[in-house]
């Protein structure tokens, strides 16, 4: 079973540093920070979705594959792809982001383990087809593009994202 830190409270250092950029942020074109605080409603929406898709992910095979799940259920060029991420993150003298390897990979990566894995993923989509929960991931990717590089989303993308977002909790009904 996964586990997910709670790490939304700042702290003493975090909010000391706040006043190391508070006067450039006030330099920036008031356009542009509006129109930051319009799109962290999306990464919100999204960083959510995403990590409650790593946690299906996670806890659907390691129940169905138990605790070697990642080498015996993913992929080999997603645990290839996560593992240079790993190596990338920690030869730059970072932090390790999480002990969960599932958190290094894409989101396209995730559509990719369903995809591989779908016979363990078909009772929770038991309704719908696999192309239709396949389907719904892609377009929820195609949402993720802009979100995830600082872009503004159009009024019709944010329609899409919504509704690709119930789209997918639709599909486990």
């Amino acid at each position: 079973m996964s586990t997910l830190k709670v790490t939304n409270v700042r702290s003493a250092l975090e909010r000391e540093t706040d006043t190391l950029i508070s006067g450039y942020i006030d330099q920036i074109n008031f356009e542009i920070v509006s129109n930051a605080e319009r799109m962290a409603e999306f990464y919100k929406v999204f960083f959510a979705l995403e990590n409650d898709i790593r946690n299906l992910v996670e806890e659907t095979l390691q129940s169905e594959r138990g605790d070697e799940w990642w080498s015996n259920a993913v992929p080999q060029s997603v645990r290839e792809n996560a593992q240079k991420n790993i190596d990338r993150e920690a030869s730059e003298g970072l932090p390790p982001r999480s002990t969960r390897p599932i958190e290094y990979t894409t989101f396209g990566e995730l559509n990719d383990i369903i995809k591989e894995n779908w016979t363990s993923f078909s009772g929770i989509f038991s309704r719908v087809s696999k192309n239709r929960v396949l389907r719904v991931l892609i377009r929820l990717n195609h949402a993720r593009g802009p979100i995830a590089h600082s872009n503004l989303l159009p009024e019709e993308e944010a329609v899409r994202l919504k509704l690709a977002v119930r789209d997918w909790y639709k599909l486990m009904e």
